[in-house]
């Protein structure tokens, strides 16, 4: 039995991504977490879900058990993407985290001209899936139900390429951010260069401050989900 529903919130224990809800098997890692950080005990609820939109309430124990109908929520519309140039140390992972709790659908790493931080291809697969369990981490604590693509890294050109008339680059004092182009490109320290400003996509600001690229990704994730959330307001009222 499936119903149309919204999310899980925190009333319903600890929230977990596994494969298949009809027979859901935890990992060791989460297992240890709910016992050991979350301290919870056999029978208590959780809710459990497949990181594709779709969940259903569970309880804890040797064998986590469903216990309730599949709830399918619908995705965010339109979808979110937020690409930024690499930073160095982890602080590409706290990129991650935040803007998988904000319901960003999709991340993409960049090779900007100006880039420090540039992955050497036989190191890209397994900087992909570090991030991409922080990206499970993020989802699980946040309770979404909807994982982000992970992916990358992609040279700015092939960024604007792939994504074509949805995409905007982030630049103080550009025009206002709007969900007609909701990916948004976020470039390094240095900034663009002319050549990356040439392929064309608009240049959208995020705010009179010069941000880190950690935080203008961040910022640029917050404010199109609110946009697409619609709990942004011209005036108090």
């Amino acid at each position: 039995m499936t119903g149309a529903g919204t999310p899980p919130d925190g009333r319903g224990g600890p929230h977990v991504v596994v494969a298949d809800l009809d027979r859901p098997v935890l990992t060791g890692d989460q297992r240890h977490h709910l016992l050991r950080v979350l301290r919870v005990r056999t029978g208590d609820p959780m809710t459990i879900t497949d990181g594709c939109g779709r969940w259903r309430p569970a309880r804890f124990g040797e064998v986590v058990e469903p216990a309730g109908p599949v709830v399918e929520v619908a995705p965010g519309r339109p979808a979110i993407t937020i690409a930024f140039a690499l930073v160095k140390g982890q602080r590409p992972e706290l990129v991650v985290q935040k803007l998988t709790e904000i319901g960003v659908d999709r991340i993409v790493l960049l090779h900007a001209d100006r880039s420090v931080v540039h992955w050497e291809p036989d190191r890209a697969g397994h900087n992909l899936r570090r991030l991409e369990a922080v990206a499970r981490s993020a989802a699980q604590q946040s309770r979404q139900v909807y994982l982000p693509d992970v992916c990358g890294p992609l040279a700015v050109a092939d960024a604007v390429s792939a994504g074509g008339p949805e995409v905007a680059m982030a630049e103080p004092g550009g025009g206002p951010l709007n969900l007609t182009r909701p990916q948004l490109l976020i470039g390094p320290e240095g900034g663009w260069t002319d050549d990356e400003r040439d392929l064309g996509p608009p240049l959208v600001g995020l705010g009179r401050s010069v941000l880190r690229t950690e935080t203008a990704a961040i910022v640029g994730g917050a404010l199109l989900g609110a946009l697409r959330n619609g709990v942004l307001g011209s005036h108090a009222e």
